[in-house]
Formats: structure tokens, C-alpha cells, sequence
């Protein structure tokens, strides 16, 4: 059994449960890479992982998951230090509540969905992040994201980080309907990134949201996007949705 499996239902999201966060709330991520063929049958473990759960209640846990559309599946759950990483998980959990004999079947079918999984932490940033009615990860009724990794490098981050304020700025001073959240990669990443992350309803309600930004904002923005373009080294955009159905 691989060494992580016991972290995996302890962080079930993306993009999080709501609850109180200090300006630089760090959470550990959770990525399974699943193979698309597996897809049904990974699914279908999650969902009898939560009825499990269900029937043996775990003690202080939120769990929800994101789902992106390369198939990357992301489970988060906030965390106050690293030693919070050895705290009994769901996985000890329910061997303890539910026993061995219906745990261990189900994490031997997960297994043989995927071939990569990665364990990080990354780092809410609040004064980057552009929430003015308030900081949620979960906007009621908006389970679609986009994402945008900007990737950085030691040489740059000064200067990427001077214009993501920039930008903030002018959302805030043009009363932007287009709130966005930035996290800054930390401790298990592949490399250095801000990502950012926006929510809406759907696919539609997306576009409307940025054609309605870009109005609004005009030149200013293009002119301070095409600055902080200039600094980083890469963007890697995702789409994917919030799947309440899996979450517990």
C-alpha cells in the first residue's frame, strides 16, 4: 500500500469547505494523475469510500474533491502546521471504526486507477486575492473553475508578485465582478507557482464574467497582464468542477 494512501481521504475536496482562515492558511494537496479508462471505477470507489464514511462517522473532518479536466483529481485540507500531517487521518480512522476486511478491498481497487499521486502544501494568499464580499473557496452555486498556474522563478518572484498586487488593485478600484483567489506553492511542489483560481456556474457563465471584465477594465489591464506575462516563465491554464457527489 503506497505511503501516502493514508493521507487521501484526509484531504477528499478542492475547493474547500468553508470555514475561518488567517490571511496565509496553508492546506495540503492531495493529486492522483487517474488513467481515463479507470475513470468510472475510480469514481465509483470515492462514492462507496462515502458511504462508508456515512456509516462510520469520521471525528473532524471536511472533505471535498476537485476534479480538473485532465483528469487530475485534487483533494485538499487546511492545515496549521506540518505536524498536523500525522494526526490520525480518515484511513486510520475507519481501519479503527470500520476494520480492515471492508477498508483494505476498496484502497486495492484505487490502486489500479492511477500511477502517479503527488502530496504538497500550498499557501492561500489573501492579500493577493481579489474576494471583496468575503474569503470562500465554495461561492455558493459556482462549482466550475478556472485555473491559471504562473509559474515563477527566484530571479522574478519580486517583480510577479508587485504586479499580481497591481492587478488586485485595479479589480478593486474598478469594483471588478470577476473575484478571484491566489495560492503560492510551498513544500512538495514541482516548482515555484502562484495559482489562481476563479469560480463561476458553468462554461457560459465563465465567459460572460471575463467579457464582462474586460470591458470594464480595458486597456489598464491588458497593459499590466501583458507586464506580468513578461516575467514569468510559463502559464498552464486548467478547467475542472467542484463534485459535491463525491465530497462527504
Amino acid at each position: 500500500m503506497k505511503i501516502f494512501k493514508p493521507m487521501l481521504l484526509l484531504a477528499l475536496v478542492l475547493l474547500l469547505a468553508p470555514k475561518s482562515m488567517t490571511a496565509q492558511q496553508k492546506f495540503h494537496v492531495h493529486e492522483d494523475v487517474v488513467k481515463p479508462a479507470m475513470t468510472a471505477e475510480y469514481e465509483a470507489v470515492l462514492k462507496e469510500f462515502g458511504e462508508l464514511i456515512k456509516e462510520y462517522p469520521l471525528d473532524d473532518i471536511n472533505l471535498l474533491v476537485l476534479r480538473n479536466n485532465n483528469n487530475h483529481y485534487y483533494f485538499l485540507s487546511p492545515v496549521s502546521s506540518m505536524a498536523d500531517l500525522d494526526k490520525p487521518g480518515p484511513i486510520a480512522q475507519l481501519y479503527k471504526k470500520a476494520g480492515a476486511e471492508k477498508v483494505r478491498p476498496l484502497l486495492t481497487r484505487m490502486d489500479k486507477c492511477y500511477d502517479i499521486e503527488k502530496d504538497y502544501i500550498i499557501t492561500l494568499d489573501e492579500e493577493l486575492s481579489y474576494m471583496p464580499n468575503g474569503m470562500t473557496q465554495t461561492p455558493e452555486g459556482e462549482n466550475y473553475r478556472e485555473q491559471y498556474k504562473i509559474y515563477i522563478t527566484p530571479e522574478n518572484r519580486t517583480i510577479v508578485k508587485e504586479k499580481l498586487t497591481a492587478v488586485k488593485k485595479l479589480y478593486s478600484d474598478k469594483d471588478s465582478k470577476l473575484h478571484y483567489r491566489v495560492y503560492k506553492s510551498g513544500f512538495g511542489t514541482e516548482s515555484e507557482y502562484y495559482l489562481v483560481s476563479v469560480a463561476s456556474k458553468d462554461e457560459s457563465h465563465m465567459a460572460a464574467k471575463a467579457t464582462a471584465n474586460d470591458d470594464l477594465l480595458g486597456d489598464e489591464r491588458k497593459k499590466l497582464m501583458s507586464e506580468l506575462f513578461e516575467k514569468v516563465s510559463r502559464i498552464e491554464e486548467l478547467e475542472g468542477n467542484i463534485r459535491p457527489d463525491l465530497g462527504i
